[in-house]
C-alpha cells in the first residue's frame, strides 16, 4: 500500500512538472488567499519559526487555480521549515510587478507585461549556485534518502509555467532563500457569478464593527473588506486591546474576531465582551472548518462562524445577518 501511495504521488508530481495537471484558473485575490492561509501555515511550521505576511496595497487579481496556488505556498513553507531546523522567520509577500523586455530577454518563453508577485522568503541554510541550477529538476534533492522525493520545487515550476507565469530562486548559503512566483495579471471581465453578486456598500449601515486579529496583514485586509461594505471600523490586535476599546466605545455594534489568538482566544474574548455588553453581536472567523472547531469544543454549534478565506459576499451576508438579529 505504501509503495502504491508513493507511486501515485510520484505520478501526480511528474504530471505537474510536465505541465499536464488539470487546472481551473479564475480571477484570484492573492492577498485574501494568503491571509486565509495564516493559521494553516502556522501549524505547518514549527513553533520556533515566525510567520510574517506583507500584503501589497492595490494588488491586481491574478489568473490562476486558487487550490493549486495554495498547494504551492504550503509546499514552499514546508521546504522553508526543513531549511530552518533551529528556527527562523518565514515571510510571504505580495505585490504588483512589471517584467520588461530586458528581463524577459534573459528568460526564454516569458512574456513581458504585468504580473502579481508572490514571494516566499526564509532565513534558513540557503542554497549554492550549483544547487539552484538543479532545483527544478524532477528528481534532484538535497534531503537524505527516504526523507523526500525531491519533486517539491519541480511541482512548483510545472504549476507556474502551466499558469503562464515565471518562477525565480534567489539564495545565499547561510543567509536564506527567496522563491519569487510571478502570475499573470487578470485583465478580462469578472466571471458572471461574481459580476451578478456585487456586495454593494449599501448592504452596510453606519454600524461600528470591532475587528480583532493578531496578524497585522490579515487584519488590514479584513478592515478593508468591512469598510468596503460601508461599515465603520475599529481594530485590535488581541483581547486586551479589544476589551479596552469596547469599554471606550459603547456604540460598537458587532465584534468580528479570530478564534486562534495568543493569551486570550476569540471565544473567551467574546464571553467577556458579552458579559460587559449583553446586546453585543459576535461573528467568529478562522481558517479551520466549522466541523473542526465544533468537534474540538472550541465553539458551540449555533454560533456565527465565517471560515477563511471568505468572499466579500459571504462577509456581507454574515455581518448583516448578525446585526439584523433581534
Amino acid at each position: 500500500m505504501e509503495g502504491a501511495r508513493r507511486a501515485a504521488t510520484l505520478t501526480h508530481r511528474l504530471l505537474a512538472f510536465s505541465r499536464q495537471q488539470p487546472l481551473s484558473p479564475e480571477p484570484v485575490d492573492a492577498n485574501k488567499l494568503v491571509a486565509g492561509m495564516s493559521e494553516l501555515l502556522r501549524h505547518t511550521l514549527s513553533g520556533t519559526i515566525r510567520l510574517e505576511t506583507v500584503l501589497g496595497g492595490g494588488l491586481w487579481r491574478c489568473n490562476v487555480d486558487p487550490n493549486q496556488l495554495e498547494n504551492v505556498i504550503v509546499n514552499l513553507a514546508v521546504n522553508a521549515r526543513d531549511a530552518m531546523p533551529n528556527g527562523g522567520r518565514l515571510t510571504i509577500e505580495t505585490q504588483n510587478a512589471h517584467l520588461d523586455d530586458r528581463y524577459v530577454a534573459r528568460n526564454v518563453g516569458l512574456v513581458p507585461g504585468q504580473y502579481v508577485l508572490v514571494a516566499v522568503t526564509d532565513t534558513g541554510t540557503g542554497m549554492s549556485d550549483e544547487v539552484i541550477e538543479k532545483a527544478f529538476d524532477p528528481f534532484f534533492t538535497t534531503k537524505e534518502i527516504g526523507k523526500g522525493t525531491g519533486l517539491g520545487l519541480s511541482q512548483v515550476y510545472g504549476f507556474v509555467k502551466q499558469s503562464g507565469g515565471h518562477v525565480k530562486i534567489y539564495s545565499e548559503v547561510g543567509l536564506g532563500t527567496t522563491v519569487k512566483i510571478y502570475l499573470p495579471r487578470h485583465t478580462g471581465e469578472e466571471d458572471e457569478a461574481t459580476a451578478s453578486a456585487q456586495p454593494a456598500g449599501a448592504d452596510g449601515g453606519l454600524e461600528l464593527i470591532l475587528v480583532v486579529e493578531d496578524d497585522e496583514s490579515v487584519r488590514r485586509v479584513t478592515l478593508d473588506a468591512v469598510q468596503e461594505l460601508g461599515y465603520r471600523t475599529l481594530e485590535a490586535d488581541g483581547a486586551t486591546e479589544a476589551l479596552r476599546l469596547l469599554d471606550m466605545h459603547p456604540e460598537i455594534a458587532l465584534l468580528f474576531t479570530d478564534i486562534v489568538m495568543p493569551e486570550i482566544d476569540g471565544r473567551n474574548l467574546a464571553d467577556e465582551a458579552m458579559r460587559r455588553r449583553p446586546g453585543l453581536k459576535v461573528v467568529f472567523t478562522t481558517g479551520y472548518t466549522r466541523n473542526a472547531v465544533v468537534h474540538n469544543g472550541v465553539l458551540d454549534a449555533g454560533v456565527r462562524l465565517l471560515t477563511k478565506p471568505f468572499t466579500l459576499d459571504e462577509l456581507s451576508a454574515k455581518l448583516r445577518e448578525a446585526l439584523d438579529e433581534g
